[in-house]
C-alpha cells in the first residue's frame, strides 16, 4: 500500500510507478475533489498507466447536482487522455438497512414521491472488478451507467422493507440539514460533535450546500437509470430492493441471535 496526498502531483507520481490499472474513485463531499480527479488522470497519463477507471456517477451531465459538477470535470479530461480508460457511473447505493429494521421508518431528504435507481454495493464492486480484470481491450472508451431495475418511490421502498420484516414502515422526508447532523453525520461532522461541539452549516459549507442542493433537485425531479448495462457485465439480473432487504434483515437476524 502506499499512502499519499491525492492533490500532490509528486505524491500521485510516486504511487504509479509501475502501475498499469489505475482505479479513482474520488473523496465524497470534499471541495478538492475535482482538483484530485483531474490531478490523479495527469499523473496516470504522465506515468503511462494502460488503464484508468473511474468512479462516478449516474447522469454527471446534469450540473444541478455539485457533486456531479466534479465528476463531470474529470470526465472531460479523462477522454481527452492518451491512455485506456472507462468511466463507471453508479446510480445511489441501496440505503442502510438496518436504522429502518430498528426504527421502522425509512428516511430521505428530499420528496418521498419522486422516483429513484439504486444499485447494491456489492453489484457494484462486481461490475468494477470485472472492468478492471478484462482491462483496456474489452472496456476502453467505455462509459457505463449501472443501476437495479427498480425506479421506486421512497413510498416504495418502505413497502419492500415491511414485507420482509412482517411490520409497517413508513416513508419520512426529513430537511437536508437535520438528515445531516441527524441521520448521515460526515466523519468531520461526526468529530467535532463527538468532541461535544455544536456543528452548523458555517462549519462545514460545501457539506451542508451539496446536499441542499440533492435535496432541492431530487424533490423536483426522478433520478432514474436503466438495468441493461449492469445486466449485461453481470451476466444476471442486478440485485433489487427487496431482495437487499431480505439479504440485509437476515443478517439483522443472525446478528441480534
Amino acid at each position: 500500500a502506499s499512502h499519499g496526498d491525492a492533490g500532490n502531483p509528486a505524491s500521485l507520481a510516486r504511487a504509479m510507478e509501475g502501475v498499469e490499472t489505475v482505479y479513482h474513485i474520488g473523496p465524497a463531499l470534499l471541495p478538492q475533489e475535482k482538483e484530485m480527479g483531474i490531478a490523479v488522470v495527469e499523473a496516470a497519463e504522465a506515468a503511462g498507466v494502460k488503464h484508468l477507471v473511474f468512479s462516478s456517477v449516474l447522469h454527471a451531465i446534469e450540473d444541478k447536482l455539485i457533486q456531479h459538477r466534479a465528476k463531470l470535470a474529470i470526465e472531460q479530461r479523462i477522454i481527452v487522455s492518451n491512455i485506456g480508460w472507462t468511466i463507471l457511473q453508479p446510480t445511489n447505493y441501496m440505503p442502510a438497512a438496518y436504522p429502518v429494521f430498528r426504527s421502522g421508518v425509512f428516511r430521505l431528504w428530499w420528496s418521498v414521491d419522486r422516483r429513484q435507481s439504486l444499485i447494491v454495493l456489492d453489484d457494484y464492486a462486481e461490475a468494477a472488478a470485472k472492468v478492471i480484470c478484462e482491462g483496456p481491450e474489452k472496456h476502453h472508451g467505455a462509459t457505463y451507467e449501472l443501476c437495479s431495475g427498480d425506479w421506486l418511490t421512497a413510498h416504495e421502498i418502505a413497502l419492500r422493507f415491511a414485507r420482509v420484516i412482517g411490520r409497517p414502515v413508513r416513508a419520512e422526508e426529513v430537511e437536508p440539514d437535520e438528515f445531516l447532523l441527524k441521520y448521515r453525520k460526515h466523519p468531520l461532522i461526526e468529530a467535532q460533535l463527538a468532541a461535544g461541539k455544536t456543528v452548523t452549516a458555517a462549519d462545514f459549507p460545501y457539506i451542508f450546500e451539496v446536499f441542499r442542493a440533492i435535496g432541492a433537485c431530487y424533490g423536483k425531479y426522478d433520478f432514474t437509470g436503466n438495468p441493461n448495462v449492469l445486466t449485461w457485465l453481470l451476466g444476471r439480473k442486478p440485485t433489487s430492493v427487496e431482495d437487499y432487504v431480505r439479504r440485509e434483515y437476515a443478517r439483522f437476524l443472525a446478528e441480534a441471535a
